[in-house]
């Protein structure tokens, strides 16, 4: 992932020389099973702790000869070990046997920081949504005037949405926290079982319980499209952000801080940038999911045509959705909610936005549903004319027989806020860390 949108923390765990810290891990421990079982000569597994880490540029330096980066880092590694530990480095083990192991490591890692994340953001959004329970605003379904809603119950949609992100990003970190330790194409012929229960169960991986030379690959497609559906999520949520910034509706806004301009050419703009950037991110992750699901079919124990691919795709999505989630959170908690346009914008429905209300109410009157519907249907055309409000112009129809005390109940936007009560008691009870 290019810097400008990498974040020093989640930079860190994809960096090479992480990598490589994750390969030694693998080899030492492997050692220390080694010396357990007899076989290896006690002393070998400290003697490579010890050694220092070979670096990015080192093992580069040595394959550019062995044209082979994992065996260019056994290489340089043995080495720096020295004697008769460096002898036994890598012993019985398959190139595999340490990538996707290490890959096990760093993949559980990054999903640790991107479920904290994560939570810090249904956390701000839950917040939001309290704050705005009794925020009127226009709901719109295809874009024009709906029911009223408020701008809480918006967001507390959006909560329980990254609730279920939650489970789901728990629920692939599960998957892809695994290693193996099995030797050339699975079958423990050169290493022994308990090697990789000593080093899976070290590092705090579950066993692939039945590995080819790889772990599965359906684990990292899960992953991948995990994080291509939280990348959704977000685009949901900037899409509508989005809308309601847009000049004629003005009803939310992103931060604009000082000193910050909107555009180089018009002074006066002020622009959703990091809603709009959202949006593009989140294709960027359904591109690493479809990589994802390119890779679960290799040729029979094991081709690398998912070798190439991954190497971009993981940390490229890891990397990309940890930055759309710190950077989303920080838009939604900088949000300009601006309540007074909302309610200027529902007033200026002229209380078309409750004529369901009017028609029940009707129905209730005794009216059958068609000719409730065509009475209200007519005078709401009069209303989108310019005509008058709806709520006026029903009380002048002859046809309509409710008092003005049940027009009012009608048009009552707190009804909004009493009937979607229950929405935020669940609401309440949602702590998706429990």
């Amino acid at each position: 992932m290019i810097e400008r949108y990498s974040l020093p923390e989640m930079a860190e765990i994809w960096s090479e020389q992480s990598k490589l810290r994750a390969w030694k891990d693998v080899e030492t421990l492997a050692l220390e099973a080694w010396e357990d079982l007899g076989k290896a000569p006690p002393g070998v597994a400290a003697a490579v702790r010890s050694a220092a880490c070979p670096t990015p540029s080192e093992v580069a330096e040595r394959e550019a000869v062995t044209n082979h980066d994992l065996a260019a880092f056994v290489d340089v590694l043995a080495e720096k070990a020295g004697g008769e530990a460096g002898a036994w480095v890598h012993y019985g083990l398959t190139s595999s046997d340490v990538l996707d192991t290490a890959g096990g490591v760093i993949l559980r890692d990054t999903s640790d920081l991107l479920l904290s994340t994560l939570k810090r953001l249904f956390e701000v959004v839950k917040r939001r949504a309290v704050e705005h329970r009794d925020t009127y605003m226009i709901g719109r379904t295809h874009g024009i005037w709906a029911e009223p809603t408020t701008f809480g119950l918006k967001l507390a949609g959006w909560a329980f949405e990254l609730a279920r992100d939650l489970e789901r990003l728990e629920s692939a970190r599960e998957e892809v926290s695994v290693g193996k330790i099995s030797g050339a194409v699975g079958t423990y012929a050169h290493v022994p079982p308990e090697v990789e229960s000593h080093v899976c169960g070290s590092l705090g991986l579950s066993i692939e319980p039945a590995s080819t030379q790889v772990t599965a690959r359906d684990r990292h497609a899960r992953y991948l499209t995990t994080l291509a559906l939280i990348g959704a999520s977000i685009e949901r949520m900037a899409t509508e952000i989005r809308h309601l910034q847009r000049s004629e509706v003005g009803e939310a806004l992103e931060g604009f801080r000082k000193g910050q301009k909107g555009s180089s050419a018009m002074p006066h703009k002020r622009n959703p940038i990091l809603s709009e950037r959202m949006t593009g991110m989140a294709r960027l992750m359904r591109g690493y999911a479809q990589v994802g699901l390119e890779n679960v079919a290799l040729w029979h124990e094991r081709d690398i045509s998912h070798s190439s691919a991954e190497r971009v795709a993981l940390p490229d999505a890891s990397i990309a959705l940890h930055y759309m989630l710190v950077k989303f959170a920080g838009l939604l908690n900088d949000l300009v909610v601006d309540a007074k346009r909302m309610r200027t914008n529902l007033e200026s429905t002229n209380g078309l936005v409750f004529s369901q209300a009017a028609l029940l109410s009707l129905i209730d009157s005794g009216m059958t549903r068609d000719e409730a519907y065509r009475v209200v249907q007519r005078n709401a055309m009069d209303a989108w004319e310019g005509k008058g409000n709806l709520r006026d112009l029903l009380e002048a129809d002859t046809d309509v027989p409710l008092s003005s005390d049940r027009l009012d109940q009608c048009f009552d936007l707190t009804r909004v806020s009493e009937t979607s009560t229950v929405v935020f008691r669940r609401l309440e009870g949602l702590d998706p860390s429990s």
